[in-house]
């Protein structure tokens, strides 16, 4: 399992503009990404209480992990509050009175961030692909093995990772060998 980075756009905020309190949501279920070279959508099934519990989540700025932490929510405690509500994963922190927390709120302010991110690994099994009629490769996740970061980013594009790459390619070479042969049917 290779950890994965997606982000979500205009889904980050401050609760008001003389507070440190930083909300955002970093899982939106049953919503199509961007095309990736797949569209992907993610099933509310795919996170529980289970996962954050077993899993040792950072808030990190553009999942930078070298500048600091922003908050933290180890193994379902700490300084970053992670919940999960019917149209997604949600989360909630304190910017620290820090260089980067007070670079956070100014970039947060001054419209700069409105993305959201998370990184995860998705469970052996916890994924299915298909094809369209018209030819676009669907993945859907259904079970994330664990959470490693919610971020706020700069960039809300989905990044195509080299895992989903990988699987993508699979299923595009058995898309060939299978056109191949239907072509080969066909010519009989």
């Amino acid at each position: 399992m290779e950890k994965e980075i997606r982000n979500i756009q205009n889904k980050i905020q401050r609760t008001s503009e003389d507070s440190r309190l930083v909300e955002g949501t970093a899982i939106v279920f049953n919503s199509d990404s961007v095309d990736m070279g797949f569209i992907e959508q993610i099933a509310p099934t795919a996170i529980d209480n289970e996962t954050i519990a077993n899993s040792d989540v950072f808030a990190y700025l553009d999942h930078n992990d070298n500048r600091g932490v922003l908050a933290r929510c180890k193994y379902g405690k700490g300084s970053l509050d992670l919940w999960i509500e019917n149209d997604g994963l949600h989360y909630r922190f304190e910017a620290p009175k820090t260089q980067l927390g007070d670079e956070l709120l100014s970039y947060l302010s001054r419209g700069e961030i409105t993305a959201s991110s998370f990184a995860f690994t998705v469970a052996e099994g916890g994924d299915s692909w298909s094809r369209d009629n018209d030819g676009t490769v669907r993945r859907r996740i259904t079970k994330i093995d664990r959470l490693f970061d919610v971020s706020p980013v700069f960039q809300p594009a989905y990044e195509t990772t080299s895992v989903a790459k990988r699987k993508l390619d699979e299923i595009n070479a058995l898309n060939d060998k299978l056109d191949a042969i239907l072509s080969e049917i066909q010519s009989w």
